[in-house]
C-alpha cells in the first residue's frame, strides 16, 4: 500500500541524515544524487539503490526488481518536489475586505500539484505575509490537545460558536494545539492515526477557516509523551520514524486545505543541549519531508519551525534553517512566559518597573536580532487573570504588545478555557485586557491604572480597585493613572454618568473619588465582596474598570490537619473581598521555605511563595493544597504553615493553615 511505501521513504531519509557515503554504500546509506561523491548505485549485498529524488538516493533492503512498484510510487512525490522547486515565489499583498483579510497573489493562484488529488486552487502566500495576517492571534488551549482526548481537561468539545466569539472580539487567527498520541495506534512500521480523530481535527479546521481565520495546526503534548529527544535512553530511531508517519498522515488528511492553514511540527520540544537541538533540527526536516511526500498543496504551505522548548534563547542558540530542497515558506515560532514568578503566580504580583520593561524588551529584541530576516511569531503568551493582579496584568499586556509590534513579532494569546473566553457564556472574563490587546495591536495608546512597582515594598496598592475595609469610615480615595497622552472623557457607574468636581476630581494623572460618591456603594457595615465597577472612558484606547471592593480578612473552615499523602486537600474558605488568593507562602517549622529556599534573597512579597498549580490552587469557596505540596511536607519531615494572602495585599490580610507531620 502507498502508506507502507512512505515509511520506506522515511527510513531512507532518516538514514541519509545520519550517514555519509562510503566506497560500497551500506544499509540506508546515500548511493547517488546531487552532492554525492561516492560510487553511484553501489550498495552492499541485500540492498539496492532506491531513487527518491535528485537529492536523496538510498540503499534499501531488497532488489530493484522486487521494489519496482515501490520506486514508481516514490517517483510521484519526486515529481511533486521538482514541480514545486521550480515554481517561483510570487510576491503578495494583504488586502482588507469587509469580512476578512484576503491574500491577493501577484500571479494566478496555483492549481493543485500532482500527488494527493485536490480540487480547486491554492493561493500561495509568503511566510511574512502569513505571519502578518495572524495578528492578533488566539489559542484554543486545553481542548484538542487535552490528554487523553477532547473534553478531558474541563473544556467541552469544540463548537463553531466559539470561533464566532473569537472573531467578534477582533482576533484574526487561531492556533489549534492537537495531541495525537492517544489517537495514534499500532507499532513500527505501522503507526496509524485513528481516522475518526483525523476527521474531527479536519472538521474543526473547517470551522476556523470558514470564518476567515488563519490557523496553525501542530503536534502538541506528543512532545513529552513519546517524542522527547532529551529523555534518558530516548530511542531516536523510533521517534524519527513515528514522527514521519504522524506528519505524513496528518499531511495527507489536510493536504487540500487552503493557504489559510499552516503547520507547526511540535510544541515546546524538551531539551537543554546542542545534541538535543541537533536532533530537533533533524525532526524539523523530517516533518517537512513528510508533508511534502503527502502531496496536495503541502509543498507550498507555510510552516512555523521551532527550537528547543520553543524558547527564544535556545532557539537563537541552536536553531538551523531547514534543508533548502524543501520549498515551503517558513517562519520561526517561539513562546514567551516571562518573568515566570509573575506569570505563573509564584508570589510576584507586581510588574511594570523600568527594569521589568527593559528585561521584556531585551528578550524580544534578542530573538529578532538573531533572526533579522525571518518572520517571527510568539505562538503562546499570557498573563492569566487567574493568578495575576489586575493593574499589573493590564500594564504587562500593553507593554508586551508594544514590544512585539516594535520588533515585528506576532503574538498569539494562550487561552486554556479558564483564563479569558468563557466558552459556555460567550463572554470574556477580562474584557479590558482584550480591549487593551486590540488597541495596542492597532498602535493605539492605552491609558492604564498604576500600581506598585517597587519590589522592596511590604504592601501593594493598585489603581484598578477602590478598597474599603469593613468597620471603617468612607473617605475620599485618590488613584493615579498612566494617561499615555490621553485625556479622561467620562466616568460612569452602573446607573449613571458621574459628575466631574462633584463625584470625582481630576488633577494631572490623579483621580480623586469623593466620599459622597463612594458612600452610595459602601459603608462600614456593607457585606464584603465586589460591589460595583466604575467605567473610565478616555480620548483613545481601552476603557478601564475600577472595581469598588468591600473587604475584610478571609475566614478558613479549619486551620490545621495532619499531612496525608495521596490527594489534594481542599480547605473551605470564606472570601471577604476579591475571591481569590494573592499568593501562598509555605514556611517550615525550622524557619526555612518549603519550596525554593533561594527565594530568601528575593523581595519581601516574594519570599517563600509557592507555585500556583504545583503547590496550591483555588476555587470560589476553597483553597487547595495540592498532593505535591503535601508530599513535599511529608518528605521534609517538618510541620509546615501555609500563609494564604488575600487582596488587598497589606499586612494582616491573610490566614494560616498548618500541616503537621
Amino acid at each position: 500500500m502507498v502508506f507502507a511505501t512512505k515509511s520506506i521513504v522515511a527510513l531512507g531519509f532518516i538514514a541519509t541524515l545520519l550517514q555519509n557515503a562510503v566506497a560500497q554504500n551500506g544499509a540506508y546509506a546515500q548511493c547517488g544524487g546531487i552532492g554525492f561523491t561516492g560510487t553511484s548505485n553501489d550498495c552492499v549485498s541485500g540492498y539496492y539503490c532506491n531513487v527518491q529524488n535528485d537529492y536523496y538516493w538510498q540503499c534499501v533492503t531488497g532488489t530493484a526488481t522486487a521494489r519496482a512498484a515501490v520506486a514508481s510510487r516514490v517517483k510521484t512525490s519526486t515529481t511533486l518536489t521538482k514541480s514545486v522547486k521550480t515554481r517561483s515565489s510570487p510576491s503578495t499583498t494583504i488586502k482588507k475586505s469587509a469580512t476578512s483579510l484576503s491574500i491577493i497573489s501577484s500571479s494566478s493562484a496555483a492549481s493543485a500539484p500532482s500527488g494527493n488529488a485536490c480540487t480547486g486552487t491554492f493561493t500561495p502566500i509568503s511566510a511574512s505575509a502569513f505571519v502578518a495576517a495572524l495578528n492578533p492571534g488566539w489559542n484554543l488551549g486545553n481542548t484538542l490537545d487535552a490528554t487523553q482526548t477532547e473534553g478531558d481537561w474541563s473544556n467541552p468539545p469544540v463548537v463553531a460558536a466559539t470561533f464566532d466569539d473569537v472573531k467578534a472580539a477582533g482576533f484574526k487567527s487561531v492556533r489549534l494545539p492537537v495531541t495525537w498520541a492517544y489517537h495514534f495506534h499500532g507499532s513500527s512500521p505501522d503507526w496509524t492515526i485513528d481516522p475518526v480523530w483525523l476527521q474531527r481535527v479536519s472538521d474543526v479546521i473547517d470551522m476556523v477557516t470558514s470564518r476567515g481565520f488563519y490557523t496553525i495546526v501542530n503536534a502538541h503534548h506528543d512532545s513529552w509523551i513519546w517524542a522527547d529527544v532529551s529523555a534518558s535512553g530516548a530511542n531516536y530511531t523510533m521517534i524519527e520514524e513515528k514522527f514521519y508517519r504522524l506528519w505524513y498522515q496528518v499531511g495527507t488528511k489536510l493536504a487540500c486545505k487552503s493557504s489559510l492553514v499552516a503547520f507547526e511540527p511540535i510544541n515546546e520540544p524538551p531539551g537543554t543541549t546542542a545534541a538535543h537541538a541537533a536532533e530537533l533540527n533533524k525532526l524539523n526536516n523530517l516533518f517537512l519531508k513528510a508533508i511534502n511526500d503527502a502531496g496536495g498543496f503541502n509543498s507550498q504551505r507555510v510552516v512555523t519551525l521551532v527550537g528547543l522548548g520553543e524558547d527564544g534563547v535556545k532557539t537563537s542558540k541552536w536553531f538551523t534553517p531547514p534543508n533548502p530542497t524543501f520549498t515551503n515558506p517558513w517562519a520561526i515560532q517561539y513562546h514567551y512566559y516571562s518573568p515566570d514568578r509573575f506569570i505563573f503566580g509564584r508570589g510576584n504580583t507586581i510588574w511594570g518597573s523600568d527594569a521589568d520593561k527593559a528585561s521584556l524588551e531585551a528578550d524580544i529584541a534578542a530573538v529578532r536580532g538573531n533572526f533579522t530576516n525571518v518572520p517571527l511569531l510568539i505562538g503562546e503568551w499570557s498573563a492569566s487573570p487567574v493568578v495575576t493582579e489586575r493593574a499589573a496584568r493590564w500594564k504587562y499586556f500593553d507593554y508586551f504588545l508594544q514590544m512585539a509590534r516594535k520588533y515585528n513579532t506576532v503574538p498569539m494569546l494562550w487561552d486554556n478555557g479558564a483564563d479569558y473566553l468563557d466558552r459556555a457564556a460567550h463572554t470574556w472574563r477580562d474584557q479590558v485586557a482584550i480591549n487593551i490587546l486590540m488597541n495596542a495591536t492597532a498602535s493605539v495608546a492605552n491609558s492604564l491604572p498604576d500600581c506598585t512597582e517597587n519590589g522592596m515594598a511590604t504592601s501593594q496598592w493598585t489603581s484598578a480597585y477602590i478598597f474599603h475595609r469593613v468597620g471603617t469610615a468612607v473617605t475620599d480615595q485618590t488613584l493615579p493613572f498612566l494617561l499615555n497622552g490621553n485625556t479622561l472623557k467620562s466616568i460612569s457607574s452602573p446607573s449613571k454618568t458621574l459628575t466631574a468636581k462633584t463625584d470625582y476630581i481630576v488633577s494631572g494623572r490623579n483621580i480623586t473619588f469623593k466620599a459622597s460618591l463612594l458612600s452610595a456603594f459602601v459603608s462600614s457595615t456593607t457585606t464584603p465582596g465586589s460591589i460595583a465597577n466604575l467605567t473610565l472612558t478616555f480620548s483613545a484606547g481601552a476603557h478601564l474598570l475600577v472595581n469598588i471592593v468591600q473587604w475584610d480578612v478571609p475566614v478558613l473552615g479549619s486551620t490545621t490537619s495532619a499531612a496525608v499523602s495521596g490527594s489534594d486537600l481542599s480547605i473551605p474558605i470564606t472570601w471577604k473581598g476579591i475571591g481569590k488568593p494573592a499568593a501562598v507562602r509555605a514556611l517550615k517549622s525550622d524557619g526555612t521555605y518549603l519550596e525554593d529556599a533561594w527565594t530568601v534573597y528575593l523581595e519581601p512579597l516574594q519570599r517563600g511563595r509557592t507555585s500556583y498549580g504545583r503547590q496550591w490552587k483555588w476555587d470560589s469557596s476553597h483553597v487547595i493544597i495540592t498532593s505535591a505540596a503535601i508530599g513535599d511536607v511529608i518528605s521534609s519531615g517538618k510541620t509546615t504553615t501555609f500563609m494564604i494572602e488575600a487582596y488587598p495585599r497589606v499586612p494582616g490580610n491573610n490566614v494560616n493553615y498548618t500541616l503537621t507531620v
